[in-house]
């Protein structure tokens, strides 16, 4: 399903493919944390490992938009559709996604400055982060790659585009949903909506506002994460509209992030409209004017995020939310 000028684009950059439609790649914060030189926002914010998270997608080059700030190669984009015919199933992906993982960390055995204990738990990931590339709800089996998940008593985080809607009904229905669901939402309104994602799908930010309507029963964590970029999507005047359709989904948690001019990105948007991390924290403040409910919880600097949610006792995850 992959053709080999994709395959090969994407082993350039350090992604192995797993079967027909999957790929692994290993995050820089695994990288940091396993030489001891800091650690991801998700440990920081969740408790989570940072040597222990395995960032992969089950839908490398699929997804229904194509958005400018986005720094995977969307050029190559390849449709909003996976066959069938051609799916690889769940147990496959994982157990292909662990064993490349393994490979691509091997690198680090023989580095005298690392921590044995570390290394070694390094190889047995208790996060699977599906948000490497592409749309992973496009994959057609992704209930049963969330139980799989599971069964290797690790959590998962799913992060969406959120133009699937009936797919994440069907999560909730089956008991599937993952231990965090994150939704982006880059967008205040539908011009600029329309004009950032450039979806392939006719009806995107009706289905986008279908998905966080469905967010606010969903009995498992939710996030909203808004993606900002210097003078297109963070004007003051866009943190009333933020907060409208904050509301619709009632998130547990909002990341308010910078966008980080890398990758294929850079061809797209020049860098300087990257936002420092004061920029980001004065933006969540006026977010905040309007959405009572949330409070500031946290911030990682280097990372330019902020964390806004109702309920600091929330933040760290608990075995039973896996």
């Amino acid at each position: 399903m992959l053709n080999k000028k994709i395959r090969n684009l994407l082993e350039k950059n350090q992604y192995r493919i797993i079967g027909n439609h999957s790929a692994v790649q290993i995050c820089k914060y695994t990288k940091k944390s396993l030489r001891e030189e800091g650690v991801c926002w998700k440990e920081k914010f969740y408790g989570i490992k940072s040597h222990r998270c395995c960032q992969f997608s089950p839908a490398v080059m699929w997804c229904h938009n194509k958005c400018i700030h986005c720094w995977r190669p969307i050029e190559f984009n390849l449709g909003m559709k996976l066959k069938k015919s051609e799916v690889n199933n769940p147990k496959e992906i994982l157990d292909g996604i662990i064993e490349e993982r393994k490979k691509l960390l091997m690198g680090f055995k023989g580095n005298k400055k690392i921590d044995k204990k570390k290394f070694k738990e390094a190889l047995n990931p208790t996060l699977f982060t599906l948000s490497l590339s592409g749309e992973p709800t496009l994959y057609p089996y992704l209930e049963e790659l969330i139980k799989e998940i599971r069964k290797r008593k690790a959590m998962s985080f799913l992060v969406t585009n959120g133009l699937e809607p009936e797919k994440i009904k069907e999560l909730s229905r089956k008991n599937c949903l993952p231990t965090q669901l994150v939704v982006s939402v880059n967008s205040p309104n539908k011009r600029l909506y329309d004009s950032w994602h450039k979806s392939l799908e006719k009806n995107a930010w009706g289905k986008l506002n279908k998905t966080l309507r469905l967010m606010a029963n969903l009995k498992c964590r939710t996030v909203i994460r808004l993606t900002l970029v210097r003078g297109i999507n963070m004007k003051k005047e866009n943190a009333k509209q933020y907060a409208k359709i904050i509301k619709k989904a009632n998130p547990l948690f909002i990341h308010v992030k910078s966008y980080v001019s890398r990758g294929y990105s850079q061809k797209r948007i020049n860098w300087k409209k990257m936002p420092t991390h004061s920029e980001i924290k004065d933006f969540s403040k006026e977010l905040l004017k309007f959405l009572p409910k949330y409070k500031f919880l946290d911030e990682k600097i280097d990372s330019r995020v902020i964390l806004l949610g109702i309920d600091k006792n929330r933040m760290k995850i608990e075995e039973s939310e896996l």
